[in-house]
């Protein structure tokens, strides 16, 4: 609703200029959506071991393990070791769609993408977007929760150190972030599932999943404890490193603000400390990280994080990746690839239209920028 009163209110010449803008925008999306496809597609076609030759393997494998015994002394060589004969080999390629030519398959695979056709999965049997979509709840545990913790956690501390700066809690808490963001996320996860998970020590929190065997006997606020007790750890591990970044960056904007004339202006006015903090650097101070907000809120649900995933048995979309591009599922690895670049370029376009939002004095020239 905010951003409909603005357009309806800032006229009709800079309506046309956000509105350029926003159209620009979109029509710079398609060759990027396309480049990145291509170039991956490209890449794909010269790397080794595809499904048809994991398939081929696998069954040469099992022959290899079904006559190692027998063909010793019959004077018989099962076919299995000489691999797929040459009508089966068509018929796998077939399965998988590689009886046709590259550049085919590429059009085909575009053609589908523009209806927002994801493919099937070659191992799972199931469409890209119902894996997708199995797979979200666990990312949004993590990314959401990561993502609202640190934020509520970093933004005030940063504050409070652009007010302090230079004192003694500034320096501690500088040093407790840094020490805290070169600490890898997996290496913290492996350290508490030691401590906490009944590696040596203790055995406080679940070491595995998202919920309990048991968790559809608990009442619904049982439920909700057993959801929250097994995110600690996870959680805990995620969002330690992500405080510095936003932490800092903070109360640099802060510190940038502070020192300007329009500060010192509304001191000597005889305002207090807490009304020029909150009144007047507040808001021109934010403008960085309220930009940042709509890429961050919405990453936060498609992030997955592989380490994290893996240590604590949570099955999300980091793992769904990794698996993808060990198997060679393609229509995985290119229908997630084409989603998250497709709402990566949607977010970055909502991030720079909040520039917008809360800073009046930035106009879209007709350059196409802002």
């Amino acid at each position: 609703m905010d951003f409909i009163y603005l357009v309806v209110t800032r006229g009709p010449s800079m309506n046309s200029e956000i509105l350029v803008y926003i159209l620009k925008r979109i029509l710079l999306m398609i060759p990027t959506l396309l480049g990145v496809l291509t170039l991956t597609f490209a890449v794909v076609q010269f790397v080794p071991g595809g499904p048809v030759e994991q398939l081929m393997l696998e069954l040469r494998g099992k022959g290899d393990a079904t006559v190692g015994g027998e063909s010793s002394g019959g004077g018989t060589t099962y076919r299995g070791r000489q691999g797929l004969d040459a009508e089966r080999l068509e018929q796998v390629k077939a399965l998988y769609g590689f009886d046709k030519p590259p550049l085919e398959r590429y059009v085909a695979m575009l053609k589908r993408f523009a209806q927002f056709d994801l493919g099937q999965s070659y191992y799972q049997h199931k469409s890209v977007w119902d894996l997708v979509m199995s797979k979200l709840p666990v990312s949004i545990s993590i990314g959401l929760w990561t993502f609202f913790i640190s934020y509520l956690i970093s933004i005030p501390l940063g504050i409070s150190k652009a007010v302090r700066d230079g004192t003694r809690f500034d320096r501690v808490t500088s040093t407790m972030i840094l020490v805290g963001y070169a600490i890898p996320g997996f290496v913290l996860g492996v350290l508490l599932l030691v401590l906490f998970g009944g590696g040596s020590f203790l055995q406080i929190f679940p070491l595995r999943g998202l919920t309990s065997d048991n968790w559809n006997e608990l009442s619904m606020m049982g439920k909700v404890l057993d959801y929250l007790w097994h995110l600690v750890l996870p959680i805990t591990a995620s969002v330690l490193g992500s405080f510095a970044v936003i932490t800092m960056l903070t109360k640099n904007s802060f510190l940038e603000e502070i020192r300007k004339q329009y500060v010192l202006t509304a001191r000597a006015k005889g305002l207090s400390e807490s009304k020029v903090l909150w009144k007047h650097i507040f808001r021109n101070a934010l403008i960085p990280l309220i930009t940042g907000f709509p890429a961050a809120f919405i990453g936060a649900f498609f992030a997955g994080s592989l380490l994290i995933e893996t240590l604590f048995s949570l099955d999300g979309l980091g793992l769904l990746s990794y698996e993808a591009v060990m198997k060679r599922d393609y229509p995985v690895v290119f229908g997630t690839l084409y989603l998250f670049t497709l709402i990566g370029l949607v977010t970055k376009l909502i991030s720079d239209l909040c520039y917008v939002l809360v800073d009046p004095r930035i106009q879209f020239g007709s350059g196409g920028g802002s």
